[in-house]
């Protein structure tokens, strides 16, 4: 299984991050060449997230690649097959995309074969608890310290908050809770204020 963040790669690189190069195919190029990710995955998964972020002329060659189940390294002659399974994410809407003429049309309907929608965090706020519980656990594995926990009204504010940011906002949150809240309960004073002031608001509303 191979993981790729497709907003995370400079534009310039993306095809030999993707198909890899031969040695000598441009300055600072290794010794011996280097595969690319899809290299690695073979008879496996490739996971491209962040799609939507890959550039159109990237696009094109994705899309040749997945057509004729075979790629190039850059800098090199000879093709090598390529047997993936790809798993596609992102959180941008590439039909609106396509019809912009920011995303191909054809590469869109070549991966859209199975589609999954995962509302976002703030639609589904009944499975923040069960967030909470999986989360806190494994970050306090993370820094090996005692597993803490919240309050009820502390989980009630995680609840009541927006997300903009969604699942990788309240990871932050609770990462940093987890790091900087000495003792072993993590109360609603301690978190942020605008998640303290967002509670308040709501409580107001709810007062007869």
């Amino acid at each position: 299984f191979i993981s790729v963040n497709c907003g995370a790669i400079p534009e310039h690189l993306f095809e030999s991050e993707l198909f890899g190069y031969e040695e000598g195919a441009f300055t600072g190029a290794k010794k011996g060449g280097k595969p690319g990710k899809f290299e690695l995955a073979d008879n496996g998964t490739i996971f491209l997230d962040e799609i939507g972020e890959m550039p159109l002329m990237m696009q094109t060659k994705l899309l040749r690649v997945l057509q004729e189940r075979e790629a190039e390294r850059v800098g090199g002659i000879k093709k090598y097959q390529i047997n993936v399974r790809i798993i596609t994410a992102t959180n941008r809407n590439l039909k609106e995309m396509v019809d912009k003429g920011e995303f191909r049309e054809d590469l869109f309907y070549r991966l859209n074969i199975i589609h999954l929608h995962i509302p976002a965090l703030r639609e589904r706020r009944q499975d923040i608890p069960i967030l909470l519980s999986y989360y806190i656990k494994e970050i306090c594995d993370k820094y090996r310290i005692q597993t803490k926990s919240f309050t009820q009204e502390a989980i009630s504010a995680f609840m009541q908050y927006e997300w903009r940011g969604n699942i990788r906002e309240m990871l932050n949150s609770i990462e940093s809770l987890v790091t900087l809240v000495d003792g072993p309960i993590i109360e609603l004073m301690h978190l942020s204020e605008s998640m303290r002031g967002f509670e308040k608001s709501v409580i107001e509303e709810r007062k007869p």
